[in-house]
């Protein structure tokens, strides 16, 4: 069983950082892509920023320049810094990733979800 668990969310201050951080254990052969979503209250759950095996990395418009992607192959795990926090970054933030398995000389693909790290910014 594969699984992927979060952990440093919290409250923090509006201009205030915070990290997240997210592990994946269990039977994996390799990860291709991984990422970080969220979702707000009464709205739908949008991809924040991702990140290739090979470290191409992609940003919600509405969050370049202020937060940044980053993962450790060797470990499974992937992480995002997040600077210069805004209220309208309060959200449910939600770990993902496309791992690959191999099971009997075959490779089989399964997108995982972690269970989502509460972000609330407020003063």
């Amino acid at each position: 069983q594969v699984q992927l668990v979060e952990s440093g969310g919290g409250l923090v201050q509006p201009g205030g950082s915070l990290r997240l951080s997210c592990a994946a254990s269990g039977s994996i052969f390799s990860i291709n892509d991984m990422g970080w979503y969220r979702q707000a209250p009464g709205k739908e759950r949008e991809l924040v920023a991702g990140t290739t095996a090979a470290g191409r990395t992609n940003y919600a418009d509405s969050v370049k320049g202020r937060f940044t992607i980053s993962r450790n192959n060797a470990k499974n795990t992937v992480s995002l810094q997040m600077n210069s926090l805004e209220p309208e970054d309060t959200a449910v933030y939600y770990c993902n990733a496309e791992v690959v398995l191999r099971e009997g000389g075959r490779y089989r693909y399964l997108e995982v979800w972690g269970q989502g790290t509460l972000v609330t910014v407020s003063s």
